[in-house]
């Protein structure tokens, strides 16, 4: 059961990489550690000659401060910006896949945020490494408080992306967040359905339960000892070569210089060992038919081990809605291949409905 319950967080927090075979990257072997101003002017993509990069920070609803870089097109001129709110993976921070997409979403004339998520990166909260459904979903609709707040973006033409695992939270905040004019998610997980039944809903009642109660006890063995206990690390040291397809796929990304970032937990370290709890009762995805009658954006690759997520979501939302899907692509192919994400549609999708 252990180890079941390892392999699932693995899913959950890895989602990156692609075939170590195939892009010919290598471990990083004693990654450098940084001080904490490498740390933070380390960036695993190259910032546009046509885009300033600024940080920011704001509060979300819980009082937690959220980090954040703000991404605008140097040519933007006087005039109002449309803008998109965008983070993810889970378990990744905004120097990753995030930072790109709004590198790339400035550049076509957007203003953009990448935000860390709360107890995360640089954002605060306390204990470190601990995710929640409600809370990360707040935490999108903190990043529209804050562009809705800026002089040169136009409140009314706010829009998200959601990366991954951040997929489901952005579609959650939407279908609640009635400023969100559209949702584009890449490479969706529904966090909250993986956690509570395993991949391709696998787990059966009695695991659930199962797993629910060692959860439990563990909540007074951290109470015993004044601190939660961290879980086993997100991706290791090295493979041994008879891990699950998708793993290599994360390591590939996480653990060497493509992706490697010393704050992303599942580059170097681990979520606590209760963080499932939440996520295994609260489904965010239960009213998305009321994301309609504003539109969705849901991509992914053919090839990827998370496809079902997608499809099944397009099968319930209500329209306007659009899947589509990208030929011969894995999972991890939609965190920083910048030929293989479809900037031009993200690009259109939102031009059309951030009017």
């Amino acid at each position: 059961m252990k180890k079941k319950l390892t392999l699932i967080m693995a899913a959950a927090l890895l989602l990156s990489g692609q075939l170590s075979a195939q892009t010919g990257q290598k471990p990083l072997k004693n990654p450098k550690k940084m001080n904490a101003t490498e740390q933070t002017e380390h960036y695993t993509f190259k910032l546009s000659d046509q885009v300033s990069r600024q940080k920011v920070s704001f509060k979300n609803r819980y009082g937690i401060t959220l980090s954040g870089d703000l991404y605008l097109p140097k040519n933007a001129g006087t005039g109002a910006l449309p803008a998109v709110a965008i983070s993810g993976p889970f378990g990744a921070v905004k120097e990753q896949s995030s930072g790109l997409y709004a590198s790339q979403m400035a550049e076509r004339g957007f203003a953009a945020i990448a935000f860390d998520p709360s107890y995360t990166g640089e954002s605060s909260g306390s204990p470190r490494n601990v995710s929640s459904p409600e809370i990360n979903t707040e935490d999108f609709s903190a990043a529209v408080d804050f562009l809705g707040l800026q002089q040169n973006i136009d409140r009314n033409k706010i829009g998200i992306i959601g990366i991954c695992g951040f997929g489901g939270f952005a579609l959650n905040a939407t279908a609640a967040d009635k400023r969100v004019k559209a949702v584009a998610t890449t490479s969706l997980y529904d966090m909250t359905r993986l956690m509570s039944k395993g991949y391709n809903d696998t787990v059966s009642p009695e695991q659930r339960t199962k797993t629910l109660e060692d959860l439990s006890r563990q909540r007074w063995k951290d109470a015993e000892n004044g601190k939660p206990a961290g879980g086993p690390r997100n991706l290791p040291e090295k493979l041994n070569g008879d891990e699950p397809q998708f793993v290599k796929e994360y390591f590939d990304y996480y653990r060497t210089s493509r992706g490697f970032h010393p704050n992303s937990v599942n580059s170097n370290g681990a979520w606590l060992v209760t963080n499932p709890l939440s996520f295994m009762n609260m489904p965010i995805l239960t009213y998305v038919k009321e994301i309609s009658p504003r539109p969705m954006l849901l991509i992914a690759g053919e090839r990827a081990h998370s496809r079902y997520f997608s499809e099944d979501i397009y099968k319930n939302a209500s329209e306007p809605k659009e899947l589509m899907i990208i030929p011969h692509a894995v999972h991890v192919d939609l965190y920083d291949k910048t030929e293989v994400i479809p900037f031009d549609r993200l690009e259109s999708f939102f031009r059309t409905h951030l009017k």
